[in-house]
């Protein structure tokens, strides 16, 4: 447990930890601020000296400074629920919490399920509680570009943003993305590679996100002629694999392959598969989308997948984000795509 006042009763100020550390105030409020110019030595000094003396910065005289408030909202158009029980979420939720936290900063989550949410969330957006945005699993037509744009909040998207009428969203925005198209082309490869001929796919909601859109775009490239009814939509959930699943093989029992856009909604198509009396890979090969190890190691067989780096994602939008608060005069951030690549084990 960390304590803030030492027996005496005396809160620990910046003057106790810069004497502590053998360092000027300026110098401790440089580390606490995550500024620049400061040796990495002094800085590992004074964060040991914090925790040794429980020192907490005064967060209001903080921001009067710095114009800062230290908060970096994370915002999702998923319900809650539905969030906390998905392992992407997770893993990505946890890249995000570690970059904040070496730049000393919180994340503040919001989420928009209702339909007066948009309002709420603007008010606070626009109410300076926060230096940022992080935001993901938009929908077409939402609005959060346009409010984030009016409300000149620096922002990064996780996923390319959506296009509005043709137009891409406006501000130029930054975004972090996995190479979805490129990925979702390796895995159909390799399906075919192996001989199979039949070889059906179950994508996201493509009529609601670009990463599902472009992992069936992928899949078309390398089967431009695949009959529709070699393709199933789903929720990105593990029920809703497992009934595109059937629903596959209620049209095409002798299909011999399928790549699914999400290792989630692939546990849920093993599931399928074994309750129909499937053998994978023998009658039926399966590749996942992810790589989330906690369930591509644990499905019977193990799934073969694509691998983005998940939690790497999360780092880099906050990382971007901070390169846009803390350079406000600076053009806009650089959107990065990240690799992908086929991990091959039992499934496929």
């Amino acid at each position: 447990m960390v304590l803030t006042r030492r027996p005496n009763g005396h809160r620990p100020t910046l003057e106790d930890v810069a004497r502590r550390s053998g360092v000027s105030k300026s110098t401790v409020s440089r580390v606490i601020n995550a500024e620049p110019r400061v040796r990495a030595e002094v800085i590992d000094r004074v964060r040991e000296v914090i925790a040794e003396l429980g020192y907490v910065p005064n967060q209001a005289a903080r921001q009067l400074v710095t114009h800062r408030t230290g908060a970096v909202a994370v915002v999702a158009t998923q319900p809650e629920n539905r969030l906390f029980l998905d392992p992407f979420f997770d893993c990505l939720l946890r890249g995000i919490r570690r970059e904040l936290a070496r730049h000393g900063a919180q994340a503040v989550l919001l989420f928009l399920d209702e339909p007066d949410d948009h309002a709420r969330v603007a008010d606070y957006l626009g109410g300076g509680h926060v230096d940022g945005a992080l935001l993901f699993s938009l929908r077409p037509g939402d609005r959060l570009p346009e409010m984030v744009d009016r409300l000149a909040l620096p922002a990064v998207f996780g996923g390319r943003p959506l296009l509005r009428d043709g137009d891409p969203v406006r501000g130029g925005q930054a975004y972090v993305d996995g190479d979805n198209r490129g990925g979702a082309r390796q895995a159909v490869q390799h399906l075919v590679s192996l001989g199979r001929s039949r070889v059906a796919t179950i994508t996201g909601p493509y009529d609601q996100e670009n990463s599902a859109a472009d992992r069936l775009a992928g899949y078309r490239d390398v089967l431009p002629g695949a009959p529709a009814h070699l393709i199933e939509k789903a929720d990105y959930t593990q029920r809703g694999g497992a009934d595109a699943m059937a629903a596959l093989l209620r049209r095409c029992p002798d299909l011999d392959a399928v790549f699914v856009a999400s290792d989630l909604m692939a546990s849920g198509a093993l599931q399928a598969l074994r309750e129909h009396g499937r053998r994978v890979p023998q009658d039926v090969a399966v590749v996942g989308f992810d790589d989330l190890r906690e369930i591509a190691e644990s499905t019977e067989p193990p799934l073969t997948t694509v691998h983005q780096d998940v939690e790497e994602m999360g780092r880099l939008m906050a990382r971007l984000l901070f390169d846009r608060t803390e350079k406000p005069d600076a053009p806009p951030g650089s959107s990065v795509v990240v690799p992908t690549r086929l991990v091959l084990r039992e499934s496929a």
